[in-house]
């Protein structure tokens, strides 16, 4: 059974698991000997709780995804919270990005090169000069309520699509792309900014299934959240380990951290028309994760020992004070590779990602319509009584988990998850961002794709 565990920073802990290997399992024994009265368990069936909750109570226990809260100093929070009250209220908001966090050792430009006009000193100091406009996503409840309040305060934001009013602005943002609407170079208490509009449902169903992986992927990286809501929570937190399971399933059964961290962080970029096209630095994934590399072991180190297949091949490195301080090391992992629990990875994925997965292998096994179809009603993951049934590996998962192209048929379902709602979602730029608007921002993204 699948276990998961709260994120301590102390030495850490797992009673053994019965795995196929005497190796693995001496392993895991091996690790039983630490105390374990500091950490709670649980069954991996809040995975499987329904997205209805009323408030954070009722989340599985109290610490339950606090990984996600990347701390940064109080001051830059502040500051990054003023900003979001110029606008109408949200449910849930995170900041990104280089302007939040670096992906360069590099100082910021200079201040007079900043792009801010007039910042609070806490962003200067937090950027070592200034230098980055911060982007945020914006999530309320319904969308066009935020557009027609927002339209109210701030027409300026909006391109020519804002005269027409707050239904057609919502209509661009929902029906094309990726569900997003972006309004970058707006100055907001001083402050350049992008911002994107999201409505709650369509961020929900991205974490859960990820249908676009435009907003999960995003979050899959070290984000500031600043606003939250017990659900996006609760999502978020299965988004991030469908992001370990899903780079497990393209790793070997032996690699480092960073390319762990790294190939979670290149899940989102799979397809993505900005990466194909030069429109962005091509170390932008490098950068991220070696310059990031201690705030992804705050959000993934505790899930990734909550795995039953999993495990550090260095247990003493990790079971120091302060390792993940450390950003000289690059730890060892190593994951069973037995097929029975790599077919409940492939399960566990997410809804939508894993259906193209399954579309994949029906034309490679040759599997008839009718048959398929009877498959996928079997792999439904409610049951007859609307309820989540629990998701274990079947026979058909289990005949994927054992092809060797199984790394491959990941890939193009990533692939065909990213590219489309990624190329429309960016052609869509200069109908909602502006011509004037949309090109500075393609020059500098090509600016980045030039880096090297």
């Amino acid at each position: 059974m699948y276990q998961f565990r709260p994120f301590v920073r102390t030495a850490w802990c797992r009673k053994p698991l019965l795995l196929p290997g005497r190796r693995f399992i001496a392993s895991q024994q091996a690790q039983s000997s630490k105390p374990t009265n500091e950490y709670q368990s649980l069954s991996a069936e809040w995975e499987d709780q329904e997205h209805t909750l009323s408030n954070f109570s009722e989340l599985p226990f109290k610490d339950f995804g606090k990984n996600q809260l990347i701390q940064t100093n109080e001051e830059f929070k502040r500051s990054l919270r003023g900003i979001l009250r110029q606008f109408p209220p949200v449910t849930y908001a995170f900041a990104y990005g280089s302007g939040v966090f670096p992906q360069s050792s590099a100082t910021a430009s200079l201040t007079t090169e900043s792009p801010h006009p007039n910042p609070p000193e806490a962003i200067l100091k937090w950027q070592k000069g200034g230098g980055k406009m911060i982007d945020f996503i914006l999530t309320p409840r319904y969308s066009q309520h935020f557009h027609s309040l927002n339209l109210r305060e701030h027409r300026d934001h909006y391109s020519f699509l804002g005269s027409l009013g707050s239904g057609v602005v919502s209509h661009v943002q929902d029906r094309y792309g990726a569900g997003v609407y972006f309004n970058p170079y707006i100055t907001v208490n001083g402050t350049m900014i992008k911002y994107g509009v999201v409505n709650f449902e369509t961020l929900l169903r991205d974490l859960t299934d990820w249908d676009t992986l435009y907003l999960a992927g995003r979050l899959h990286k070290p984000c500031k959240i600043l606003h939250e809501e017990p659900n996006i929570r609760l999502a978020n937190q299965r988004n991030l380990l469908s992001a370990v399971r899903c780079a497990l399933l393209l790793l070997p059964p032996t690699f480092t951290e960073k390319e762990l961290y790294s190939t979670i962080t290149g899940l989102s970029y799979q397809g993505d028309p900005r990466m194909q096209y030069g429109s962005e630095n091509p170390k932008k994934i490098d950068n991220i994760v070696t310059h990031q590399i201690r705030n992804f072991r705050l959000l993934y180190h505790d899930l990734i020992v909550s795995l039953p297949n999993i495990m550090y091949a260095d247990f003493q490195a990790v079971s120091k004070p302060d390792w993940m301080d450390d950003t000289k090391l690059d730890l060892k992992l190593t994951q069973d590779m037995n097929p029975e629990r790599r077919a409940n990875m492939v399960r566990r994925l997410p809804k939508k990602f894993r259906e193209k997965i399954y579309f994949l292998y029906r034309g490679k096994f040759g599997i008839s319509g009718s048959e398929y179809k009877q498959m996928l009603e079997a792999s439904k993951d409610e049951d007859a009584k609307g309820g989540v049934k629990k998701q274990v590996g079947s026979d058909f998962d289990k005949r994927i988990a054992a092809e060797k192209d199984l790394p491959l048929m990941v890939t193009k379902a990533v692939n065909q998850t990213v590219k489309w709602p990624s190329t429309v979602q960016s052609m869509k730029g200069p109908l909602t961002a502006g011509p004037q608007r949309a090109w500075r921002y393609l020059q500098e993204k090509r600016a980045k794709g030039r880096m090297k």
